[in-house]
């Protein structure tokens, strides 16, 4: 075996490592927030709680993703993941869970379950999946993540080209430190605001 495959594969131990230690902490010390976050959607938002839906990681594996409920309930345009009504769909509470990252917070059990990592690639959907090129495919060779390259360098701004090119190079460039620089970065986006972060802080 090469150094450079033996220095990766020690990188994705860590990494697992990482990710089990820092979820179970993170679902430990956030459940104050969880349980305020519960309340709120329950008293301004009825019915469901969690938003799931099949995503694909890692070798095409299929698993349920979880994340706090930001829309009114339309289960049609859900299992039809039909975009267009998500304007009118999304509530004030919806609005500052997202903008605070809250909604994706459950996600730390899809972390320490093993279906996603706290950084990587983020999970799509099968019908995406199945207009993969090979050069996209790429994107689905580690577990995807709650942040990650692209989440950082633009995000929401970025075309979809640009995220998987964002997805690859994060693929070849892994190590247990970018994945630190990349939390980092998601910390103070979360914080600061994309553009007013990158306009104070000169970060590109």
């Amino acid at each position: 075996m090469s150094q450079k495959r033996l220095m990766r594969r020690i990188n994705l131990g860590l990494k697992r490592f990482f990710d089990i230690i820092v979820s179970a902490a993170g679902l430990l010390i956030l459940s104050p927030v969880f349980l305020l976050t519960v309340l709120l959607i329950k008293i301004t938002m009825p019915g469901k709680i969690f938003f799931q839906q099949e995503r694909v990681g890692k070798g095409k594996k299929v698993f349920h993703i979880l994340k706090f409920r930001t829309m009114k309930e339309d289960r049609q345009a859900e299992e039809a993941h039909d975009f267009s009504k998500d304007a009118e769909r999304m509530t004030r509470t919806g609005n500052i869970l997202r903008r605070l990252k809250i909604d994706e917070l459950p996600q730390l059990w899809n972390v320490f379950a093993g279906d996603m990592s706290l950084v990587g690639p983020r999970p799509t959907v099968m019908e995406q999946v199945e207009q993969y090129d090979e050069f996209q495919l790429r994107r689905l060779g580690m577990r995807p993540g709650m942040t990650g390259l692209a989440q950082v360098n633009g995000n929401v701004s970025l075309s979809w080209n640009e995220r998987i090119k964002y997805d690859v190079r994060y693929i070849e460039k892994f190590s247990v430190v970018l994945d630190l620089a990349i939390m980092i970065k998601t910390v103070l986006v979360v914080i600061f605001g994309e553009q007013k972060f990158k306009k104070e802080c000169g970060w590109e």
